[in-house]
């Protein structure tokens, strides 16, 4: 493959007006897992190195299977860890998503730190395994990740929808992203997904962008009949469950039919 050919399957699905569908890695520590959600059918890794004990360098290494999965890997820090976020992009992550991001100044700040020249202010490496470690045109090859990279905001307060205008208008952002769960929680309502509030905050994220050529993402819904809800009210950048979401059920689904087993 010619680096002219990498391309970020998450953004393609999302340039073509299709669901990127996403998978939480939460438990999964072992590269094979990239190519097992390929062959279920996602189109990005959610990596999530914010809410559990995942290291950098098993991070790097999923990421890295990912690549030649043919399913990009997007890897979620903690707010504000920087370096953090490079490290991964340098290893092979193919976007990073922010979470709690409040304002538009600290959308800018993401995309100073997390693109390339003449965008952002990223440092370079020459060793890249996005292009198989061969870089013959370093400007190149920032150019195509400056293109393919996902930079990925999640809002998860009302204050933060309240100015999420301002946020999506912010070049180099790609997704603007509501964190459901987190959303109600600071509503005051949580769990309270189908609440006119979290409906209402979805309709302000679409406007917003719409009007700066955004993409609307969601996490945090996982009932089916909400998810077609906001699937229609626009979102396409769908974060669809995480790997012991989908173990736990699996499990007790299998649990639950033997239990009913006759044993005469």
């Amino acid at each position: 493959m010619s680096m002219d050919d990498f391309r970020n399957p998450a953004r393609t699905r999302l340039a073509n007006d299709e669901l990127s569908l996403g998978v939480g890695l939460w438990q999964a520590r072992t590269v094979d897992i990239a190519k097992a959600m390929t062959a279920a059918g996602f189109d990005w890794l959610f990596i999530d190195l914010e809410h559990n004990s995942m290291s950098i360098d098993t991070a790097a290494q999923i990421s890295v299977a990912a690549l030649d999965a043919g399913i990009a890997p997007l890897v979620r820090v903690p707010n504000g860890q920087y370096a953090m976020a490079t490290r991964l992009l340098d290893a092979g992550a193919g976007g990073i998503v922010m979470p709690q991001v409040q304002n538009a100044a600290e959308a800018r700040e993401i995309v100073d730190e997390l693109r390339y020249a003449p965008i952002g202010h990223r440092g370079v490496t020459g060793s890249m395994s996005q292009f198989n470690f061969i870089v013959p045109d370093i400007g190149k090859a920032t150019e195509i990740l400056n293109r393919e990279n996902l930079l990925v905001v999640m809002l998860e307060t009302e204050d933060a929808i309240a100015q999420v205008d301002d946020i999506a208008s912010v070049a180099g952002i790609d997704v603007v992203m509501i964190g459901t769960n987190d959303l109600a929680m600071d509503m005051g309502i949580p769990g309270q997904f189908a609440d006119d509030r979290i409906v209402a905050a979805y309709k302000t994220v679409k406007a917003a962008c719409d009007k700066n050529g955004k993409w609307m993402g969601m996490g945090g819904v996982y009932n089916p009949k909400l998810l077609q809800r906001y699937v229609t009210l626009g979102a396409r950048f769908i974060l669809s469950g995480n790997d012991i979401g989908f173990l736990m059920a699996g499990a007790q689904a299998r649990t639950g039919e033997l239990r009913g087993l006759d044993l005469d």
